[in-house]
């Protein structure tokens, strides 16, 4: 069985959400109001996978997400309002070490819960089963224990939340960013480019994109395309965080775009992303999803769009932490034409599912650790 803390302060919510877990009779479920009760439970329920509501009374669940990733890591689900606001929120608790997040259900919820429940076992069960990277946050966590023991406390659940750890938190946050540059060049118009990298990811990508993007140099040659899994309104505020945190120009494309190097294109979310060549060059355009294909952005249609207008040798896939197998079979294809793909290794993905069915199928040339990716790119791309 499975052990499931859901964490929210409406009871009509942990009700819902509990006959829905228990009814799929892998879970044994407890609830907890907030978060300071959600740490009182972590020592005595020993949670297997938590979801996590954000806004709650006496500790909010960004603050409890801090506590629990530094001082008990284990993965969580953040519960989200799909809104801006609500995205903005969830990609900071994604970088604060959740794996995934799942729709809050509102309004008349009890008759959405047939439409939703698959969808929220199913993620659960994934993040269950998520691989955390040892080393995320590694320096906080001994650095809080040695804390606790110097003070002769307890390290989990004695700090109470508040504008001590909120400041705290957004201090790491503000600390791990980079200065933005003066200056910085909008996006380029259209222009020959030599290559394409090609990204896909799916559970685990945000914190991925970010260790990749960010190890990538400003004068990249490369345009790079991502096909994130996420909904609409989540890619906007993707692109405008990892355009703070990266050297190259990151932008959502929710309209034809025109293909530069030093910049990136995040495909907008419940819709896909694929090339086009225009009389000016290659252009990068959203166009509604497909039905055959199941993930969206769907990074099997990306890969085949690239295929039918640019030669395989131009082209690097990269296939990172996701569950399902989309990308699997269009960068097979894309290596077994003479292309170049790297697949994510198991030791540090979120979920083995993506980059697990390429190497699989035998079409990845590189099994890389993530923390490799961008170095291998910069290789492959200068030839080397």
């Amino acid at each position: 069985m499975t052990r499931l803390l859901i964490v929210d302060d409406s009871a009509l919510v942990r009700r819902l959400l509990g006959d829905l877990f228990t009814a799929a009779g892998d879970f044994e479920v407890a609830f907890a109001r907030d978060g300071l009760e959600a740490l009182a439970l972590l020592r005595g329920f020993n949670p297997d996978v938590i979801t996590l509501d954000v806004h709650m009374p006496q500790m909010d669940g960004l603050t409890c997400l801090d506590q629990i990733m530094v001082e008990q890591p284990r993965p969580v689900v953040m519960v989200s309002s799909f809104t801006e606001a609500g995205a903005e929120v969830t990609l900071e608790a994604m970088a604060l070490g959740a794996v995934d997040f799942i729709q809050k259900p509102e309004g008349a919820i009890s008759l959405k819960m047939d439409q939703l429940g698959p969808g929220l076992v199913d993620k659960v069960r994934q993040a269950a089963g998520a691989r955390l990277r040892r080393s995320h946050r590694l320096a906080e966590r001994l650095r809080r224990q040695a804390d606790a023991i110097e003070a002769g406390r307890p390290d989990i659940g004695a700090v109470p939340g508040g504008a001590v750890a909120r400041a705290k938190r957004a201090r790491l946050l503000t600390d791990a960013l980079p200065q933005e540059v003066e200056g910085a060049a909008s996006p380029a118009e259209s222009q020959a480019v030599p290559g394409l990298v090609l990204i896909g990811c799916s559970t685990g990508g945000p914190p991925a994109l970010d260790a990749v993007l960010e190890g990538l140099p400003a004068d990249f040659p490369w345009p790079v395309l991502v096909a994130q899994h996420m909904p609409a309104t989540f890619t906007g505020p993707l692109a405008r965080r990892l355009d703070r945190l990266c050297a190259l120009t990151v932008q959502e494309v929710a309209r034809p775009t025109p293909l530069a190097p030093g910049n990136v294109y995040i495909g907008r979310g419940d819709a896909d992303l694929v090339l086009s060549q225009r009389p000016s060059g290659l252009v990068a355009l959203p166009t509604p999803a497909k039905e055959e294909y199941r993930w969206h952005p769907s990074v099997d249609r990306l890969v085949e769009s690239a295929l039918s207008l640019v030669e395989p040798w131009r082209l690097v896939g990269v296939l990172m932490t996701g569950m399902g197998y989309d990308g699997a079979a269009a960068m097979t294809r894309l290596r077994n034409d003479g292309g170049r793909t790297i697949a994510e290794s198991e030791e540090s993905a979120v979920v083995w599912g993506m980059p697990g069915e390429l190497v699989k199928a035998g079409g990845a040339d590189v099994v890389a650790p993530l923390e490799e990716i961008s170095g291998r790119l910069v290789r492959m791309v200068a030839g080397r």
